[in-house]
């Protein structure tokens, strides 16, 4: 018997169940389909355990200067082991808050393969969910027919021809995730967001790091002094990093891999392929609709709607800025516009963040998209040498870059490298939102001593009136 709904969700990541609950707050019928965990990559392979190593990595660097700040500690070590348990049970504790959400809401989750249907006995228009379990035979499919459906169903690893993943010695970062021993020496192929984090964390916790990249720098969208920044960090801290790295072959064994790169042969523990997701479009029934697909993206309107107007797609499916927030607030949008409300998610007040160490934040434009844009821009640093509390924390690289129209005063971009800069990043978005100039971000007091005053002292630099610079 089939179950009627207002919404039906394919997808229970950061856009799926975020949207059913926003959904149930506006007392529609919900329910979502996942095949494996609420929560979606970012909770189970993505966001989430990466931070939670990440915080290992940041523990174990703490024990190993703690002497300078006159602590003594011996006979620390790693217990790689454990890390992992405690991610595992980060992750658990989520989970379970999400399950209670659904609970709160009254959102019906199905766990099980969700597949839409074209026109038939259950509805004259395409998005019928027939929901399989393939796990239990025994259990017969469930058919679920809503009024507007909305597709979720994230990204995977991209992988490369040369380097087809193997899961022992050719790697996706699933597969890192669950390493039950720390490689010697590893070959991060990809310099984007994924790689980076990857190759701060496996640095830090002792492993020989080659990162290979094909672009001529580091985070090739970032902002071109905050790259460059980041690129001598890494070499200082013993990381080799190949930019322009052409991978011409690769020969694995059970125990390593042989990378040819740049007609040179070098040879690996384990190799990271991280160069990107691509969309999860295949199996889930897309070819019984008239949903338009392109480069493996499900093509949408500015209300995420796709061509078949009842149904709507959001988060890493449509492409554009793969983020976990960002896919969320799509999202909501969604939902919001199925239920005749009339969101706006403007893409200029999206920040976006890399936890590695150091840590990278930014909003908006670079300086080089900034001068193609405006005839008249100012663009000022201030340094975290320059801040007390930075002094204070033993954490004293990196550097705060605003980008102001001088037109107007308005903010064109604001782009941090350092340490914790993804907390600091929060009140640019407000800024953005609100539409502050820099000026008004340079007279709101801040507390000091505290890292956020370097936001106050660039801002104020912007009108050549930083005190501490």
């Amino acid at each position: 018997m089939a179950k009627e709904y207002d919404v039906v969700i394919l997808g229970g990541g950061p856009a799926g169940y975020v949207a059913a609950i926003r959904a149930s707050q506006l007392k529609l019928k919900v329910a979502i389909v996942e095949k494996y965990k609420l929560g979606g990559t970012c909770l189970h392979k993505g966001c989430i355990p990466t931070k939670a190593l990440l915080k290992t990595a940041e523990q174990w660097r703490s024990l190993k200067k703690a002497a300078s700040f006159g602590v003594e500690v011996d006979n620390f070590s790693l217990n790689f082991t454990q890390a992992q348990t405690r991610k595992n049970e980060v992750i658990s504790q989520l989970h379970q808050g999400i399950q209670g959400l659904m609970k709160k809401g009254s959102i019906d989750v199905y766990t099980g393969m969700g597949r839409i249907l074209g026109p038939s006995i259950f509805s004259p228009l395409p998005g019928t969910i027939s929901v399989e379990y393939d796990e239990d035979l025994e259990k017969e499919n469930e058919m679920l027919v809503p009024k507007n459906l909305l597709i979720c169903t994230g990204s995977k690893p991209r992988q490369l021809d040369v380097l087809p993943f193997n899961h022992t010695t050719i790697l996706s970062s699933d597969d890192l995730l669950q390493l039950e021993t720390l490689p010697k020496k590893m070959a991060i192929v990809g310099g984007g967001v994924i790689g980076i984090e990857w190759a701060s964390m496996l640095s830090d916790l002792g492993v020989e790091i080659t990162i290979l990249e094909a672009f001529d720098k580091l985070l090739p969208s970032e902002d071109e002094e905050i790259a460059k920044a980041l690129m001598k960090n890494f070499q200082a801290r013993g990381m080799t990093v190949q930019l322009q790295a052409n991978i011409s072959q690769a020969q694995s064994t059970e125990s390593d891999v042989t990378l040819t790169i740049n007609g040179e042969e070098q040879c690996f523990d384990k190799v990271l392929v991280a160069v990107g997701r691509e969309a999860i479009v295949n199996g889930i029934g897309i070819e019984n609709t008239d949903i338009k697909i392109e480069k493996n993206y499900i093509q949408v309107n500015k209300n995420y709607q796709t061509k078949e107007a009842h149904i709507y797609a959001a988060g890493d499916v449509i492409g554009g800025i793969q983020l976990a927030h960002v896919a969320s607030h799509e999202a909501i949008h969604a939902i919001e516009h199925m239920a005749g409300l009339k969101p706006d998610v403007n893409e200029k007040q999206i920040p976006s963040c890399i936890y590695s160490y150091p840590e990278i934040a930014h909003i908006g434009l670079t300086e080089q998209q900034a001068k193609v844009e405006f005839s008249n821009i100012v663009s000022k640093k201030f340094p975290l040498k320059g801040n007390a509390k930075a002094l204070v924390n033993g954490e004293d690289f990196g550097f705060v870059k605003m980008i102001v129209n001088q037109d107007t005063d308005d903010l064109l971009g604001v782009h941090l490298i350092g340490d914790h800069v993804t907390e600091l990043i929060a009140e640019s978005s407000l800024a953005f939102t609100l539409d502050a100039s820099a000026w008004e971000m340079g007279h709101t007091i801040h507390p000091h001593p505290s890292v956020s005053e370097v936001m106050q002292e660039v801002s104020l630099a912007i009108h050549d009136e930083a005190i501490h610079y």
